[in-house]
């Protein structure tokens, strides 16, 4: 994107989040507790239920399992846990 570009969209973004009364610092909290969900989630199948693997194994996780199925296959990619 351009500098030029850049420069109109933010003023754009600016102007919809004073309408709306957001703040810089609500945006921010928002987007860190985004990424802290989504970093938390370390299992996850193709129906979006997620682990974060603590506590105990969640039903649908067990039933995969059970099955047969690799617990390693539920695991999010770029996961180091």
């Amino acid at each position: 994107m351009s500098g030029e570009a850049r420069e109109r969209l933010i003023v754009w973004m600016r102007q919809k989040m004073a309408r709306a009364g957001i703040t810089l610092e609500a945006l921010e909290h928002a987007l860190m507790a985004d990424t802290r969900a989504a970093l938390a989630v370390r299992y996850r199948d193709a129906y979006g239920n997620t682990w974060d693997g603590a506590g105990a194994m969640p039903p649908w996780l067990k039933r995969a399992v059970a099955a047969g199925q690799s617990i390693e296959h539920f695991r999010c990619a770029g996961d180091a846990y």
